[in-house]
């Protein structure tokens, strides 16, 4: 209940900084350009985002060690999400917090997208492709369990790509304001899976009304429970896959895992799934 509190507090703090940010730039905009404003002490001024920022910090990273103590030494083995050739990133093989963060249960996530076939935009372009204009778009997603649906998002649009130097500059702003709507405009349009004794996979940025499962239904290794998409805090169409431990990804730790027949692709790897079985003979290179 206490990493609850601090989670809530620090993500309420986090919310309040931005928030106060936006007005102290407009207060700033406002004296450049000569508009009246309310006088008001530049230090004082400083001061109040000091206390809410180092809040925001303070809250997170004490929930956050409460959370590594939360986290099992061994992996849970499920089945891969993906079926055919896919490359890995930002995977916990290489570091953990794989995202940086251990905040709505990322800290073993794992980022997956196709990568034949991808073209690279030109890095200046100003303009993102279409989200139709990447392989990874529309790929099926697998159930990696026998499992109960608890959790389906499925109306976010799916907006272009960000993979383009304006673009991925966009896509910081877009996450701070993102950020503001809490993990649903994060995640995107999500599939959560409880796949019993405290665990439960996510699946992030799925494409706007794929979602072939509803809440309450049971489904088996393999079942397809949407599509590949890119909504929400996406760069490019692909799959976030993560397990935690709590149905809530705003309370949830992360939890190790491994795929059958894959293990766990370190980041740039592209490993291979046969098309039908349960990975057993996937390959990687």
């Amino acid at each position: 209940m206490r990493e609850r509190t601090l989670r809530g507090i620090g993500a309420a703090a986090t919310r309040l900084f931005l928030l106060y940010m936006a007005v102290l730039l407009g207060l700033i905009v406002a004296w450049l350009t000569d508009v009246p404003v309310p006088d008001h002490s530049p230090l004082l001024l400083v001061l109040i985002g000091f206390v809410i920022w180092g809040t925001s910090v303070l809250c997170t990273w004490s929930a956050d060690r409460m959370a590594v103590r939360r986290e099992p030494s061994t992996p849970v083995e499920v089945a891969p999400p993906v079926r055919g050739a896919w490359q890995a990133l930002n995977g916990p093989a290489d570091k953990v917090p794989s995202h940086g963060v251990r905040s709505l249960g990322q800290a073993y996530a794992i980022d997956v997208l196709v990568v034949e076939g991808r073209e690279d935009a030109s890095p200046w372009s100003p303009i993102g492709r279409p989200a139709a204009a990447y392989p990874s778009f529309g790929e099926p997603l697998l159930a990696v369990a026998d499992a109960t649906v608890v959790h389906v998002d499925d109306g976010q649009r799916d907006h272009r790509g960000r993979d383009t130097y304006p673009g991925l500059a966009y896509l910081v702003l877009e996450g701070l304001v993102r950020s503001l709507g809490g993990p649903r405009r994060i995640l995107g349009n999500h599939v959560i899976l409880d796949l019993g004794d405290g665990v439960h996979a996510l699946y992030a940025h799925l494409r706007r009304g794929s979602a072939s499962v509803r809440v309450g239904d049971r489904v088996t290794e393999g079942t397809p429970i949407g599509l590949c998409g890119n909504s929400g805090n996406s760069s490019e169409p692909h799959l976030h896959f993560q397990l935690m431990d709590d149905a809530d990804p705003k309370w949830a730790a992360g939890l190790p895992f491994t795929w059958t027949g894959v293990g766990l692709p370190p980041n740039g790897e592209v490993f291979t799934v046969p098309a039908t079985g349960n990975g057993a003979d996937a390959t990687g290179s």
